[in-house]
């Protein structure tokens, strides 16, 4: 099941959980949309869970701005086909498949946002092969297809491109952004689809075979870098940490404490650096833990509610990875929705710990593919 995003939507609900910032956007909110049409209740109850220069004619640096909407969605801009038809996505290290919506898709999420009309397009080709996605919340089903797509300044041919022609559901009803593009390894991928960056490295289009990612709490100033990395992003050095499973950008966590006391993942645990989910996400029990040691209190919906006022006075939840430790404080760990506070950790029935926007808003993040691991930085 690919990770992605719909933590990103569960948190526009509770503002927590990953794009939060304030002069966003003129029109609704997440949690207001669905509140207005009666599906808040429902959703709540069902969720678990530095100037860059061409190097070459065909190796490039691209820069991608991403705009962060309240602290749950961060997404950028794409075009697909010729002439180009643009399209807003997540740029998701927690799956691996490019979709966006299609002009065959009648489902309310595709009235409601862009969708490509391959008829339009003269470089688009047929596949004839199918597409479903299951994502931690949300699925799509749709038809694959050749065709341009386009990432800040690199054009990327004949790259496989889903159009949905069913999003089930509300979870995309009421999303900032139109479709998704993995940038997970191709072991995740659907069959017969092939990553954009895995196109873009086979086709030497980028300067290195890597891409970073920094995330900050204004609504704008947050990037994505393909083929370099931006140290005016982060302070100190990079500290790496080696994929265990080239799947998710997966690695092991030593222990994660609480004032010097192990509250979680005594032993070691795997986790995963994910783009498309909000919060920060571990088993149930190991969760509690933490919110317990902060001080968070349960409220509804399996939400831990925190007191504002409190925030000066809470502990440090420190993660360990190979043997560096990455605080987290409270002003990282705290969702504030008007004047309310809540938790950024949720628990989830996986073993797999998801260090989502959470910990990449603190932590600048470097994806290498070239030598299979993450780069770690503090984040400016």
């Amino acid at each position: 099941m690919r990770c992605l995003v719909l933590l990103l939507a569960f948190l526009a609900l509770s503002q927590g959980s990953g794009i939060t910032r304030i002069p966003l956007y003129k029109g609704k909110t997440l949690r207001k949309s669905l509140k207005e049409h009666g599906l808040l209740d429902d959703f709540m109850k069902n969720y678990k869970t530095s100037v860059f220069t061409k190097f070459s004619s065909s190796r490039e640096v691209a820069r991608e701005p991403l705009t962060n909407y309240l602290d749950s969605q961060y997404f950028g801009k794409i075009q697909i086909g010729t002439p180009p038809q643009e399209f807003t996505v997540i740029f998701d290290t927690g799956s691996s498949d490019l979709w966006v919506p299609s002009i065959y898709c009648d489902s309310n999420a595709c009235q409601n946002h862009h969708r490509f009309n391959p008829h339009k397009s003269s470089t688009f080709q047929n596949m004839n092969k199918p597409l479903a996605i299951q994502y931690g919340t949300g699925s799509m089903e749709g038809i694959l297809g050749y065709d341009t797509v386009t990432v800040a300044n690199i054009v990327d041919t004949h790259q496989t491109v889903g159009l949905s022609t069913r999003e089930p559901g509300d979870i995309f009803t009421y999303s900032e952004f139109d479709g998704i593009l993995g940038l997970a390894y191709p072991s995740l991928a659907s069959p017969y689809s092939v990553p954009v960056f895995d196109n873009m490295m086979a086709k030497h289009l980028v300067n290195k075979n890597l891409f970073s990612v920094y995330m900050n709490r204004d609504s704008q100033g947050s990037m994505l870098t393909l083929g370099a990395i931006d140290a005016s992003h982060y302070n100190g050095s990079l500290h790496w940490v080696p994929i265990t499973v080239q799947q998710y950008w997966q690695f092991t966590v030593d222990k994660i404490t609480v004032d010097g006391v192990v509250v979680a993942c005594e032993g070691g645990c795997q986790a995963i650096l994910d783009t498309g989910t909000s919060l920060l996400v571990g088993p149930s029990d190991d969760i509690f833990n933490i919110q317990s040691a902060i001080g968070a209190t349960e409220g509804q919906y399996g939400m831990f509610d925190i007191n504002c006022r409190s925030l000066s006075s809470m502990p440090t939840v420190v993660f360990e990875i190979n043997g560096r430790q990455y605080p987290l404080p409270p002003t990282a760990y705290t969702n504030r929705d008007e004047g309310f506070c809540s938790s950024g950790f949720q628990g989830d029935d996986s073993e797999l710990w998801i260090l989502g926007d959470v910990f990449i808003r603190e932590y600048f993040s470097v994806f290498d593919r070239i030598n299979n691991r993450v780069g770690l930085a503090k984040a400016v």
